[in-house]
């Protein structure tokens, strides 16, 4: 029994013989059977594709008309930046000249003075007039400074409400 063949599966099993009725398609016909589902894929592709790159283009066009509004309201917001900036430069030369104006007038007034009490009196006089100039002085460039932080920020404020106004 060591030496008898072994019988395989296939000697075993009968060969497939077509069924008679069942006819096969012919090759023609089996190309034409594979081609049509694939043109209908790819034509679905396709499509889906040129979709994609429509949306693209569109959120394109909608990003960077935000970016270039972005850009104007920085523009904007460094311009109003750079005027309140001299605006204030000035006002600051103008307090600095008629301060030391002021400074100018009491020394040539204290030259002029004969007796101490004069001068106590005139010391007197020019603090109070030095101290209302520096409080008006003071709340002129802070006006001005208030005046120009909103001018500055204005600007990227309403470019910001806009843009999340577009995304909601």
């Amino acid at each position: 029994m060591a030496n008898s063949p072994k019988k395989t599966a296939a000697r075993t099993s009968a060969p497939v013989e077509p069924d008679p009725e069942v006819a096969l398609p012919s090759a023609e016909e089996a190309v034409a059977a594979v081609v049509e589902p694939a043109a209908e894929l790819q034509e679905s592709v396709r499509t889906a594709i040129e979709k994609g790159v429509t949306d693209s283009r569109a959120a394109f066009v909608r990003a960077k008309a935000s970016a270039d509004e972005a850009a104007n309201a920085f523009e904007l917001s460094f311009a109003a930046a750079k005027q309140g900036v001299v605006a204030m430069n000035a006002k600051a030369l103008e307090a600095l000249r008629a301060n030391t104006e002021a400074n100018l007038d009491f020394l040539a007034a204290s030259f002029a003075v004969k007796t101490l009490s004069d001068f106590v009196a005139l010391q007197n006089e020019f603090a109070r007039k030095q101290v209302e100039a520096v409080s008006v002085q003071a709340k002129d460039l802070g006006a001005l400074a208030r005046k120009t932080v909103i001018e500055t920020i204005e600007p990227v404020k309403e470019q910001i409400a806009k843009s999340f106004k577009l995304a909601v």
